[in-house]
C-alpha cells in the first residue's frame, strides 16, 4: 500500500472537497471541515503540496464574521511569527553573498544593545538572533511591545537582563532580539528590509498577494479580519493591532493560501533559483535543541526530539524529521511544515485564535507517517 494524492488543481483556485477515497488527502480535508465546524471557526484555508505540485487547496468561512466576505484562495491573512522564515532565508541569501556574515557580532550593528552582564551582548552574533539562541530569557519585553512601546524605548531596557547562558549554549524564544536581523540586513545593503523581502523574495516566487506591514495590510481588499473568542457572543470580529508589525523579521508578513503554497513548495528544493540548495541546508541546520516543546500540548506524543535552525524549527517523528513554524497573533494563526523524505508539504491560515490548527498539524503528520510505515511494512 502507499499514499495516493488525488490532484485537485493545477493551479491556484479555490476549490472543494477531495473525491478520491483513502487516500492522506481526503482524510485531512474530513478533518479540516469538522474540525472547523466543531469550533466555529470563521474563517480559513489550506494547501497540501507532494512533490513540488499543489494537490489539495481549500478555503473555507469567511473574511469577518459580521459581514459576507467568503475566503478565497487569494484573501490575505496574517503570518505572525512564520514571517521569521521570511527574515532568516533573506539574512542567509545575503550573507552568501558576502553582504555581512552570520556570525558577525551584533553589536557592530546595535551599538546601543547592551545586557546586565558585562560583555555578554558582544557575543552575540547574527546566528545567534535568527535561531533564539542569544541566551536571553524568553519572549522578552513583548509585553511592552504589546503595550505599544515603541523599539526605541524598548532595545534600551535589556541592560536590565541578566544572561540565562552564553549565546548559542540555550534556547529562548525571542521576538524584538530577532528583529535586530532588520538593522544588520539595512546597514550591510543601504535598502529597506521592507523592499528587500519583496525584492529577493516575493516576487521572484510570484508570491502575488504577498507583503510586509500594516499599512500594506490594510490597503489590501481581500483580507481577513482578525476574530477573538467571548463567552458571551463566540467569535468576534476586533481590530487588527498594529504592535507586531513593529517587528517586521519577526511577525511583519501578509500571504495568502495561494502564497504560501508556493512558500512551502520553494522550501522542498523546488526553485533553486530563488532559494538554493545551499541555503535550504543553512537554515535547516540544527543551531540549538529547543526541550521545550517537546512539552506541547499537541505534539508531545509525536515526536521524540526538536532544534531550531535559522528561522525554522526542526521536529523529530521517530527517525523522521519535520521543518516547520507556526504563527500566532490577536486574531490569527499560521502553519507551515514540510517534509523532504516523504516530499509532502502541509500550509494553513486562520482569522482566529484557536488550537484547532494544532491539532490539525499533528494529525497530518501522524497519519502521513503511519501511511508511509504501513506502506512499507506491505511491501515487504
Amino acid at each position: 500500500m502507499r499514499i495516493l494524492f488525488s490532484v485537485l488543481i493545477a493551479s491556484f483556485f479555490p476549490c472543494c472537497v477531495i473525491a478520491a477515497p483513502n487516500t492522506l488527502v481526503q482524510t485531512f480535508d474530513t478533518e479540516f471541515t469538522e474540525e472547523l465546524a466543531k469550533n466555529k471557526v470563521p474563517g480559513a484555508a489550506y494547501a497540501i503540496v507532494k512533490d513540488g505540485k499543489v494537490v489539495a487547496l481549500k478555503t473555507m468561512g469567511t473574511r469577518a464574521v459580521d459581514a459576507e466576505l467568503p475566503v478565497n484562495s487569494a484573501t490575505v491573512f496574517r503570518l505572525a511569527s512564520v514571517s521569521k522564515t521570511f527574515a532568516a532565508e533573506l539574512a542567509a541569501i545575503l550573507a552568501a553573498e558576502g553582504k555581512f556574515s552570520l556570525d558577525a557580532r551584533v553589536l557592530g550593528y546595535v551599538p546601543n544593545l547592551k545586557f546586565k552582564d558585562s560583555g555578554h551582548a558582544s557575543s552575540i552574533k547574527v546566528r545567534h538572533l535568527l535561531s533564539h539562541s542569544a541566551g536571553i530569557t524568553p519572549n522578552a519585553y513583548d509585553n511592552m511591545l504589546e503595550d505599544d512601546w515603541g523599539l526605541d524605548k524598548i532595545i534600551p531596557r535589556f541592560e536590565q537582563i541578566g544572561a540565562m547562558c552564553k549565546p548559542g549554549e540555550c534556547y529562548g524564544y525571542q521576538n524584538i532580539l530577532f528583529s535586530l536581523i532588520q538593522p544588520v540586513i539595512e546597514q550591510s545593503t543601504g535598502k529597506s528590509y521592507k523592499a528587500l523581502v519583496n525584492d529577493r523574495l516575493l516576487e521572484p516566487l510570484d508570491m502575488d498577494h504577498a507583503s510586509v506591514g500594516l499599512e500594506a495590510f490594510l490597503s489590501t481588499a481581500n483580507r481577513a479580519e482578525p476574530h477573538v473568542f467571548t463567552r458571551s457572543d463566540g467569535w468576534m470580529r476586533v481590530l487588527v493591532e498594529p504592535n507586531y508589525y513593529r517587528v517586521a523579521p519577526a511577525a511583519g508578513v501578509n500571504a495568502s493560501i495561494e502564497d504560501m503554497a508556493k512558500w512551502v513548495i520553494a522550501q522542498m528544493g523546488y526553485n533553486s533559483k530563488v532559494i538554493t540548495p545551499e541555503l535550504l541546508k543553512t537554515v535547516t541546520s540544527k543551531e540549538v535543541r529547543t526541550t521545550r516543546e517537546l512539552n506541547r500540548r499537541a505534539w508531545r506524543r509525536h515526536i521524540s526530539d526538536a532544534h531550531y535552525g535559522l528561522g525554522w524549527r526542526i521536529y523529530s517523528f521517530g527517525d523522521d524529521e519535520v521543518v516547520l513554524h507556526s504563527g500566532a497573533v490577536r486574531g490569527y494563526r499560521a502553519f507551515i511544515s514540510y517534509s523532504k523524505e516523504l516530499g509532502l508539504g502541509l500550509v494553513m491560515l486562520m482569522n482566529a485564535q484557536t488550537r484547532s490548527i494544532d491539532r490539525l498539524s499533528v494529525s497530518f503528520w501522524d497519519e502521513a507517517f503511519d501511511a508511509r510505515d504501513a506502506g512499507a511494512k506491505a511491501a515487504r
